[in-house]
């Protein structure tokens, strides 16, 4: 979450004229993630999300998001419910920008998961390939390996923090997209389970937020992106590797749902994409981020590191021993 697109009172009158339900008082931005401009809004007994979607959500693929947020909610699993407006949809036109308001997660994200977090983060996601698998949407992971080619191409980055840049992408992206596993299972996945996605309270997992990466993709890949994303620690500038919180995340999503034999051998190479694909996003939003956005930008070097973790991994035993 991010502040990219400021809203004033004038835009709060508008707001409260498009819902019904309830009656916003205030509003407070927020500055965490990166993607699109949130917004804390508060009415007199509860707190909701405005979301005012920028860049990379397509205005065409928003409805999927909402409806997978509403039949996930109907099914249980904790995450946020879209409000429908007075004209009984999800969306509504703000500051020309396409926007939604979804109910406020009860707890808040940690700075750090243990083991046995992971092993609760295992259990929701599988819980949720389990009720993905039933959905009947479909959305193409645009920020999959084979979709991320355009990214690569609209790089240009030149740092000192970084050495021979455009060869690393080159020689690591054509390596993977070469070995990318075909026909594993998959369904509908969260695709962004990044830390401060997570909640929790009273050190319980109390939901998951943000959907607006959720695409049709291998559920091994979703395992994957929660490994580069909670299962490294960083000691001073250096990251590493945590075994013991692979195994505790892996654990606790196959006492839901069983990884096959094909899925395990095909683990490193998903690793690699995943990181692949978060850090040309880093170093795509490290050189266009505007400098009026409210944001912490994200380091791309730690994406640049854990690739070089990865590729010296082979099995899926090396992620476990």
């Amino acid at each position: 979450m991010a502040v990219y697109t400021k809203i004033n009172k004038k835009d709060l009158l508008y707001i409260n004229k498009k819902f019904n339900d309830e009656r916003f008082l205030s509003f407070k931005g927020i500055k965490q993630g990166i993607e699109n401009t949130n917004y804390l809004l508060k009415s007199k007994n509860k707190k909701y999300i405005l979301t005012i979607f920028e860049k990379r959500v397509s205005k065409k693929e928003i409805p999927f998001f909402m409806k997978l947020m509403d039949k996930l909610y109907t099914s249980k699993l904790n995450c946020p419910k879209p409000l429908k407006n007075k004209d009984g949809k999800y969306l509504i036109n703000l500051k020309n920008k396409t926007a939604c308001i979804v109910s406020f997660l009860q707890g808040k994200d940690k700075k750090n998961l243990n083991p046995k977090n992971c092993y609760d983060v295992g259990r929701v996601i599988a819980q949720m390939h389990l009720h993905t698998q039933k959905i009947k949407l479909f959305r193409k992971n645009s920020m999959g390996v084979k979709n991320l080619n355009p990214l690569l191409k609209s790089i240009k980055f030149k740092s000192k923090k970084f050495t021979n840049i455009d060869k690393f992408l080159k020689i690591n992206f054509d390596n993977i997209k070469k070995k990318w596993p075909k026909k594993l299972p998959g369904g509908i996945i969260h695709g962004d389970l990044f830390i401060d996605n997570i909640f929790f309270k009273n050190n319980k997992l109390s939901g998951i937020i943000d959907f607006y990466f959720a695409a049709n993709d291998y559920f091994m890949y979703e395992i994957a992106i929660c490994i580069n994303a909670l299962c490294f620690d960083k000691i001073n500038s250096k990251f590493k590797i945590n075994k013991n919180k692979i195994k505790n995340l892996i654990k606790g999503y196959e006492s839901i749902r069983n990884i096959s034999l094909k899925e395990k051998k095909s683990l490193n190479i998903l690793c690699r994409g995943a990181a692949m694909r978060y850090f040309l996003t880093r170093l795509y939003d490290y050189a266009n981020t505007p400098k009026t956005a409210i944001i912490k930008i994200k380091d791309p070097r730690e994406y640049y590191q854990k690739i070089i973790i990865h590729n010296n991994l082979k099995t899926y035993k090396d992620y476990l021993n």
